[in-house]
């Protein structure tokens, strides 16, 4: 080797080493360093204006809607996923405190992200080695939703300049709020609301730093620390992190010493799964969502469809007026009273018996009980709500109401009172009617001359076919529209005056209670209380304006009085409490009434016939599953008659709630209530047979086929005795020849139940509330 391949050598040129060193200069590392850290800073920079806040994650913040009764109680949750968001006013301070000192000390301080934190998770994921904490309040927040849960660099990235803006742009407590509210606990339960209740069955707000440390110590492995479902180990870890949460809050000056120390490990109840919208449950909340979806849509200027819509998005909290007590009284009536009798399994007409019934406050239209029928889902249709059915005559009062508003007068000029006299021949053709109408009243009985008061009392139904056309049927319907019945696609005929058209028991619980709070329009309303997104929803009231006068209410009020002292309506009398209402037997007996009230309490009680499956009548017709069918031989009984089964549920409930006993405030001089009841002349009032055959009666009132009747001259009704100044009745001895029930003690006891011949039968309500 030559000296200049020497010198070339001892340079490093044919040494690797020495070209190593002259590559990895100081200076050059160093400037790489500075190139790698500018060039970081770029791409940072360049990622920060690049990525924006994107649109939340609609399934972050999906919530149920949540239907509660009068006390709080839960009834249903509807909905894909359990979330209730609540706003931080309605998390306790030191609880709010809990999950802090639990997930990030540091979080009222920093600036939204954890550097070291992100570094680790970002190495580990690059490594394989899977998921780590060490993440902000505020990161996860905005993993839950704004990303997703994958473990990518990408998405964590994103989640560390989505982090910087959001705290940036957000308060610490509307990030804390986001991120209690999106997080999941176990149990099927989004947000602290649905955690609260799933663990402890409270609401937020009620939550003590006790159950708030767990729930927060939850977060880290829901499944595992489930306190129900945890291993002996899974139970050790929580609790040690229980404890490390309460500690940090000692730590952090959140929680004095003496009271951490006081404190102990609340351990949760087992997980109560919701059996479903059984029972009564379904037919309330269907209810309750029906008034909810009609009062968005007129708040928020929506179609019915686009409320339903928003509805069931969720989001809704919903209170109802439904008193828990009154319910389960209801449901017993019904079930002591009916359902317990009925056989269904033996006898085909008793598996076609369906009841409904609904409670209502007349003061302020609050309904506190209702009744939808055998069970949820196993009946879908709520017999509370459904007005397919005729009402029969408990539609006279209104035709009584109708007359006193307008001051009609009879054919030949006289006022229209609780004492002005008509002929109650039954099959009477009606004097004035364009419309050939002469209905029988029920089994053929002719009364003669009887007054108004004794025509309702005794459901008399020429009288009634007489007076509608009388005060003109436009009236008569207009009326029964002003106090709450749908009278838009109705004809204003006379067979009307039967109760032909269909109600609910809740819409004539309503008509009802229009009367019983003196005129003043009352629209029942099932909802207590809503809110939606944190704010109170409008909700419309209950009691609207005077739709008719007082005197004219409160006197058909005196008058359905002397249904129930001496009327159809017996069966509900009470020594005690004075109760006025109406029975009602529709058309072939396919539904039968009782709707009556107190002072401070109406009630409408409905029994219906729906063929529970195909079948084939007497006379050979065949009718669908659903179709409307008799009631007769109900319990192995006669006819059912509003004065029986539905008058009966009516006393045994009302009379189990009622209040102390009050008296009807009446600004009126007629009816049974002001004025005692004398007999008729018995010359003038044949006596109906004592024991009329259920089997060849007549319905109550049924609607004959006009084209069949021919009209005939009607005499002048005759001018009214001079003793039957109180509306006239029948002799105290002689049997109701309506409703069956006549003669039946006062109520209490409750009349037995062998008045109609219904015999006891085996089968099972099955519902429960």
């Amino acid at each position: 080797m030559g000296r200049a391949d020497e010198r070339r050598a001892r340079r490093g040129g044919g040494d690797p080493r020495g070209r190593v060193r002259r590559l990895f200069t100081w200076k050059k590392l160093l400037g790489t360093f500075f190139g790698l850290c500018l060039l970081g800073i770029a791409g940072f920079v360049g990622l920060y204006l690049y990525v924006d806040v994107p649109q939340g994650n609609p399934d972050a913040t999906q919530q149920a809607n949540v239907y509660k009764l009068k006390d709080g109680t839960v009834l249903a949750r509807t909905g894909q996923r359990n979330r209730e968001i609540v706003g931080l006013d309605r998390v306790p301070k030191d609880v709010q405190h809990t999950f802090v000192a639990a997930e990030n000390k540091s979080f009222y301080k920093d600036k939204g992200v954890d550097l070291k934190g992100t570094a680790r998770g970002l190495l580990n994921t690059v490594t394989g080695k899977g998921k780590q904490g060490g993440s902000t309040i505020t990161q996860q927040y905005v993993k839950n939703y704004y990303l997703t849960a994958d473990q990518t660099v990408s998405r964590k990235l994103k989640e560390l300049v989505i982090s910087l803006k959001v705290d940036q742009k957000y308060s610490k407590d509307d990030i804390l709020a986001g991120y209690i509210n999106t997080s999941y606990y176990g149990r099927g339960a989004y947000g602290i609301q649905a955690a609260a209740q799933a663990y402890y069955g409270i609401d937020a707000d009620q939550l003590d730093v006790a159950q708030g440390a767990y729930l927060a110590a939850l977060l880290q492995a829901p499944s595992q620390y489930d306190w129900a479902v945890a291993t002996p180990h899974g139970k050790t870890l929580v609790k040690k992190r229980w404890n490390y949460v309460l500690d940090n809050m000692v730590g952090q000056h959140w929680l004095g010493a003496g009271e951490r120390a006081k404190q102990e490990f609340p351990v949760p109840h087992k997980e109560q799964r919701d059996a479903g919208l059984t029972g009564q449950k379904g037919y309330l909340q269907q209810a309750a969502e029906s008034e909810l979806i009609r009062t968005v849509a007129k708040n928020d200027g929506l179609s019915p469809d686009d409320a339903k819509a928003k509805v069931d998005a969720g989001g809704y909290t919903v209170t109802l007026n439904i008193d828990p007590k009154k319910q389960a009284q209801l449901e017993k009536s019904v079930k002591n009273r009916l359902t317990s009798k009925l056989d269904r399994e033996n006898r085909t007409v008793d598996a076609n018996v369906q009841a409904g019934a609904a409670s209502v406050d007349p003061k302020n239209g609050k309904v506190l009980a209702l009744y939808g029928g055998r069970g949820w889902p196993e009946h879908y249709t709520d017999n509370a709500t459904r007005a397919d059915y005729q009402v029969a005559s408990t539609f006279k009062p209104l035709i009584l109401t109708a007359a006193l508003e307008n001051k009609a007068t009879t054919q030949d000029g006289k006022p229209i009172t609780a004492s002005t006299v008509y002929d109650g021949t039954s099959r009477r053709p009606v004097k004035g009617s364009d419309v050939a109408f002469a209905p029988p009243n029920e089994d053929g009985v002719n009364y003669g001359r009887i007054s108004v008061q004794t025509a309702m009392n005794k459901s008399v139904n020429s009288v009634f076919a007489q007076m509608g056309v009388d005060v003109g049927m436009d009236e008569v319907m207009k009326t029964a529209g002003k106090l709450g019945m749908d009278v838009e696609n109705e004809q204003a005929v006379p067979a009307q005056t039967l109760g032909s058209m269909g109600a609910s028991p809740l819409q004539m619980a309503g008509v009802y209670a229009t009367l019983d709070h003196h005129g003043r329009k009352v629209t029942p309303q099932i909802l207590k209380s809503v809110t939606y997104g944190g704010a109170d929803v409008k909700l419309p009231s209950a009691i609207g304006d005077q739709v008719v006068s007082r005197q004219s209410a409160d006197s058909v009020t005196s008058v359905l009085t002397g249904v129930v002292d001496d009327g159809t309506g017996s069966a509900v009398r009470n020594n005690l409490q004075p109760v006025a209402g109406k029975t009602g037997t529709s058309d072939d007996n396919k539904s039968a009434w009782f709707t009556g009230f107190t002072p401070d309490l109406v009630t409408s009680v409905g029994v219906f016939g729906e063929a529970d499956k195909p079948g084939t009548t007497a006379d050979g017709t065949k009718y669908k599953k659903g179709a409307q069918v008799s009631l007769s031989g109900a319990a192995g009984g006669g006819r059912v008659n509003g004065g029986g089964f539905p008058a009966q549920i009516w006393a045994d409930y009302t009379f189990e709630v009622a209040g102390a006993p009050e008296k009807f405030d009446l600004d009126t001089d007629m009816g049974a209530a002001t004025t005692p009841t004398p007999d008729p002349t018995p010359s003038d009032t044949p006596t109906p047979s004592d024991t009329p055959s259920p089997s060849t009666s007549a319905p109550e009132e049924p609607t004959p086929d006009p084209s069949t009747e021919s009209p005939s001259t009607d005499p002048t009704p005759p001018s009214p005795d001079p003793t039957d100044t109180g509306g006239g009745g029948l002799p105290t001895n002689t049997p109701d020849p309506g409703d069956p029930g006549e003669g039946l003690p006062s109520f209490p006891p409750l009349p037995g139940d062998g008045d109609q011949g219904q015999g006891q039968g085996q089968g099972q309500d099955g519902n429960g509330f």
